[in-house]
């Protein structure tokens, strides 16, 4: 097993006790070692063969900063490093340092330590793009603690919120040489993924893969087993990747969810059909685990 999951890994120091230090926040951003990690509506940049993340200086970016939020990040490679939004209303910036691409094409072909951070600074930009206005009384919201968190301006609300993560399971059941896949409509012709869906309040993660299984293809299953997690900031998901073992195969869809559900063994898949899960995704990661077991 691979030690992470793209996307994953302790690659930023995020350093949390410097949020709560304004004056070592307000040197950090003006020092020439501070590096600044764009994201245009909802891409980030890059550039060169193979790609890498572009990180831009203080310099770059000395037009944007008083008008947009910045974001601190942490400590990535030694040097503060700090998430800025452009508007994606307006025209694409910093054009001569590379092009703005969609993180999911990004995180499979720029290092890993880049694809955390760019995966860092894009969940919290679209967070506080969703979170300007008090959720409790309507006014305005201002970021706090280097933008890791945010407090509604009116003194007699004040309430503080937090990045929001949603915690999903993803889950690969098997059954003897065979695994449960299943499909939805709006995906590729003949792509098939694992089963996954969010986890309710009140509920285990545990409970949630058992549930989600069920509902989505009537199948009961037991030895559930944590796997690996992996943060999907698209916007806002936490994959927690599990295996399960079923207890019984007949399979009838019982929601709106899926399109088709099969059980494919190890010799179908290696075939071609069904195609597979996208090796960015961490369904590939368990399906690719499942096939590579020592014995088969």
């Amino acid at each position: 097993m691979s030690e992470h999951n793209i996307f994953a890994g302790a690659f930023v120091d995020r350093t949390g006790h410097r949020r709560e230090d304004p004056e070592w926040l307000a040197t950090a951003i003006e020092s020439p070692d501070a590096r600044f990690v764009p994201v245009w509506g909802d891409k980030c940049l890059a550039a060169g063969e193979p790609f890498n993340a572009t990180l831009l200086k203080r310099a770059d970016v000395d037009a944007f900063l008083p008008q947009q939020e910045t974001i601190f990040l942490g400590m990535f490679r030694q040097k503060p490093t700090f998430a800025i939004h452009i508007d994606r209303s307006e025209e694409a910036p910093f054009t001569g340092a590379g092009e703005f691409h969609d993180l999911r094409y990004l995180g499979s072909v720029v290092p890993a330590d880049e694809a955390n951070l760019i995966a860092h600074a894009r969940a919290l930009v679209l967070w506080h793009g969703l979170q300007k206005y008090c959720g409790v009384c309507g006014a305005q919201s201002r970021t706090e603690s280097g933008g890791n968190t945010r407090i509604c301006t009116n003194q007699e609300c004040a309430i503080r919120t937090f990045p929001k993560v949603d915690p999903a399971i993803i889950v690969l059941v098997t059954r003897g040489d065979k695994c449960l896949l299943g499909r939805q409509t709006d995906w590729p012709e003949g792509r098939y993924s694992t089963i996954a869906g969010f986890v309710e309040p009140g509920e285990s993660l545990e409970d949630a893969v058992r549930r989600e299984v069920a509902e989505e293809t009537n199948i009961e299953v037991a030895g559930v087993h944590y796997h690996s997690s992996q943060p999907w900031p698209f916007p806002s998901a936490l994959m927690l990747g599990f295996t399960a073992i079923a207890t019984s195969d007949d399979i009838q869809l019982n929601d709106d969810e899926l399109e088709d559900a099969q059980w494919f063994s190890r010799k179908e898949l290696r075939s071609g059909f069904p195609k597979l899960p996208y090796r960015l995704s961490i369904a590939r990661r368990l399906v690719d685990d499942w096939l590579n077991e020592t014995g088969h």
